[in-house]
This record gives C-alpha cells, sequence and structure tokens, in this order.
C-alpha cells in the first residue's frame, strides 16, 4: 500500500523552516526591507534613475540615523527630478488633453522653478512670475511661440540649473496687477483661452489645483442672476435641465470667470489653425466678444461690463472647501481670482493628494493614509507652501512600500 504524506504537519515544516531562514538573514547582516532599500526606492521614486553608490550611501546614513526627510532632500539634488519627475507631473496640468507628452512650455517651466527654489506655491495662481532658460544658443522668450522651451528639451537642458526666475510682466507686456501666475502664461491660454467661452479657464484650473470638476461644486442653490446671456434657459424645450442641472455649475462659475473678461488667445485661423504661432491678449477696461456672443441664446441674461469677479461658493455646499477667511470672496482681475483659489483648504489638499500619488504610486486607500495626508497638509502649510516639502514626506511614508 502505497504511503501518503500527512500535508498538514509537512506545511507546518516549511513554515517553520522559512521563518528561520527569514530570522537567520537579518541576523546576518543582510538588510530585509532595511536602510540601503529604502534609500533606493525612495531614489527610484524621486528621481525616476537609480542613484550613485555614494549618494545611495549617504541617503542609506540618514536613513539609518532616522532622517528620511534629509535622504529625500539628496535624492531630489538629481536633475532627473526637475527634468523628468517634475516635468511629467505637471505637463498634464498645461493642455485640455491631459497628456504629459506635450513641450515644456512657459508654463511648466514656472512650475518646476517654484519647486526648485521653494517659492510660496500658492502664488502659482496669483504671482507675476516667470522662469525661463538662461545660456547660448536658445530663442529669446516670445509671446507669439514656444521656440525658447522647446528648443531648451531638445538640447537636454538641465532645468535644475539653467531655469531662471524672472517678473512675467517684465518678459510679456502684461501689468503686474493682470499677471496671475501660470494662468497668464502664453501656454495657459492656448490651452484654456483659445476660442470658446474661457469658461475652460476656470474648469482646468478647478480640475488641476482643487481637484474638483465642476460636476462635483454643482449647487443649484445658488443665485443664478450672473449667468451669461449663451447659456439657454430651456435646452431642448425643457427648463428643468436647466434648472437642475446648467444652473448648479454657472451660477458659480460665471461670476468667477468673470475675472478673465479682458483675456484671449489670439491667432490666424487661417493660416495657424492650430494657433501655434498665437499669441495671449489683454483688454483692459474693453470685454472680450466671447463673453457677449450669441445673446440671443437667452437675451435677458448677464451682459457682462468689466472682470468683476464673485465667489458664491462660498455659501452653500462648497463652503467645505475651505474658503480663506482672511480674503473677502469678491475682486476684479485674474490675479485676485486666482489668489481665491489658491488659499482655500482644497488647494492644499489636492497638492498633496497628487504627490502623494505621484510619489507613492497610488492613491491615499486607508486610515493610515488619510490621516498621512491630514499631517502632509499641515506640513506644507507651515513650510510656507514648499511643494518639494511634500514630495520629500510623501517618499519618506511610501519608502517601505
Amino acid at each position: 500500500m502505497e504511503r501518503r504524506l500527512d500535508a498538514a504537519p509537512l506545511r507546518m515544516a516549511v513554515t517553520a523552516s522559512l521563518a528561520a531562514w527569514l530570522l537567520l538573514l537579518a541576523g546576518s547582516g543582510t538588510a530585509w526591507a532595511g536602510a540601503r532599500e529604502q534609500a533606493r526606492r525612495m531614489h527610484d521614486r524621486l528621481a525616476g534613475v537609480p542613484p550613485t553608490e555614494s549618494v545611495l550611501a549617504d541617503m542609506e546614513a540618514d536613513i539609518a540615523a532616522s532622517d528620511a526627510r534629509a535622504a529625500a532632500y539628496t535624492a531630489m539634488e538629481n536633475s532627473a527630478f526637475y527634468n523628468v519627475t517634475l516635468k511629467n507631473f505637471v505637463t498634464p496640468w498645461t493642455n485640455e488633453e491631459q497628456t504629459l507628452f506635450a513641450p515644456l512650455n512657459d508654463y511648466s517651466a514656472t512650475v518646476i522653478g517654484m519647486v526648485r527654489d521653494d517659492i510660496d506655491f500658492r502664488l502659482v495662481l496669483s504671482g507675476d512670475i516667470l522662469y525661463i532658460g538662461s545660456g547660448g544658443g536658445v530663442p529669446a522668450y516670445s509671446n507669439s511661440s514656444n521656440a525658447h522651451y522647446e528648443t531648451l528639451q531638445a538640447q537636454g537642458a538641465d532645468l535644475k540649473t539653467v531655469l531662471v526666475q524672472t517678473a512675467q510682466s517684465t518678459q510679456t507686456g502684461l501689468p503686474s496687477s493682470a499677471t496671475a501666475g501660470v494662468l497668464t502664461t502664453r501656454a495657459s491660454a492656448k490651452a484654456f483661452l483659445m476660442d470658446g467661452t474661457n469658461r475652460a479657464m476656470l474648469r482646468f484650473t478647478m480640475l488641476n489645483y482643487l481637484c474638483r470638476d465642476l460636476e462635483q461644486v454643482m449647487d443649484i442653490t445658488r443665485a443664478p442672476h450672473r449667468i451669461r446671456q449663451d447659456v439657454a434657459r430651456s435646452p431642448g424645450g425643457d427648463s428643468r435641465i436647466y434648472l437642475n442641472n446648467c444652473a448648479g455649475c454657472h451660477a458659480g462659475m460665471d461670476p468667477l470667470i468673470q475675472s478673465f473678461a479682458y483675456y484671449s488667445y489670439a491667432y490666424d485661423s487661417a493660416t495657424d489653425p492650430e494657433g501655434a504661432s498665437g499669441q495671449r491678449v489683454y483688454t483692459p477696461d474693453t470685454v472680450q466678444y466671447k463673453y457677449l456672443q450669441n445673446a440671443d441664446n437667452f437675451k435677458y441674461g448677464y451682459v457682462t461690463p468689466d472682470d468683476r469677479w464673485d465667489n458664491y461658493w462660498r455659501q452653500g455646499s462648497n463652503a467645505v472647501l475651505g474658503w480663506d477667511g482672511a480674503l473677502s470672496g469678491s475682486g476684479s482681475g485674474a490675479k485676485s481670482m486666482g489668489e481665491e483659489l489658491a488659499h482655500s483648504d482644497a488647494f492644499a489638499q489636492c497638492q498633496v493628494q497628487k504627490v502623494f500619488k505621484a510619489v507613492c504610486l497610488r492613491a491615499p486607500g486607508d486610515s493610515a493614509d488619510r490621516n498621512q495626508v491630514d499631517t502632509m497638509v499641515d506640513a506644507f502649510r507651515s513650510s510656507g507652501h514648499q511643494l518639494k516639502r511634500v514630495f520629500a514626506d510623501a517618499a519618506v511614508y511610501c519608502m517601505g512600500d
């Protein structure tokens, strides 16, 4: 008769052997997810390239000394953090397709420079700030071309060293009071102010900086009296669609995007249908026609007289976005509207959530992750809104993943 082995004792023996092997491995001086492996993983996540032996040794020593944040900052000294990680991080914000395969431009370069220089990241939506490249062989910055940045990219320029901060107003001719960080860059205008109604500018700003699409902030309880004439009040002959859907977005969106009433993107559609040679235009005290078009859709709708904006989302369900009580919630022009968005709690939370996902390669998924996000939001604020600090903290938290 064939002798059969009892499976349970065999499994117990294998398990005991494996446990003994792991203890032996740990006791032999070989790290099991130890400081060296954590350092390597941290460097890979932040820079996307392997560290040199000396860098790895420095990071390992910092982690072993319970200073993992210092190790993260060492990893971010690698140029690939700027040329690859940050560029891929920000490029989808610069276009409606949200692709990371778009070329470097004044929008993405400015975000990269601000992170490198630890500038208060809230200024990304309101500052008179622009980053350009230094060095020879590069065309000058132009209001009607992206050649300056495309040449930097083609040359493989080290963005860690070549980007130079300058005032947007000195490079573009915009008055300083009319600058609004990346919102008034040429790339942003080409993506979100070209044709249309300028509402794309608000939608994608909300997506990229508050992590909310318009459907998520829809509130039909807001007063609809600032909704423009171009919005039909009975689409398809049914006014219920307007009252229960359209008005919920437009009642809050139209008063906010009125801040861009003097901005557009001009190009020759006959000779340059893609707008590659177009440029942002600013017409102070003159409302762009796109704000007044299609008036016959509802002639009793709001006629935009200027660039005054009001945030109707400060009340109602969107009060949870955490608007800054030190601000009035109203103003004129893109700069103050950008400041309104950037000073919200949702702005800080959104930046942390995006960095967490980029570094940890997953969205926050459990209570520990959510607690970590809250801690990182607090650190983001206390650091003066330095986004590099958020990258470091995310890398520390996920270095054992």
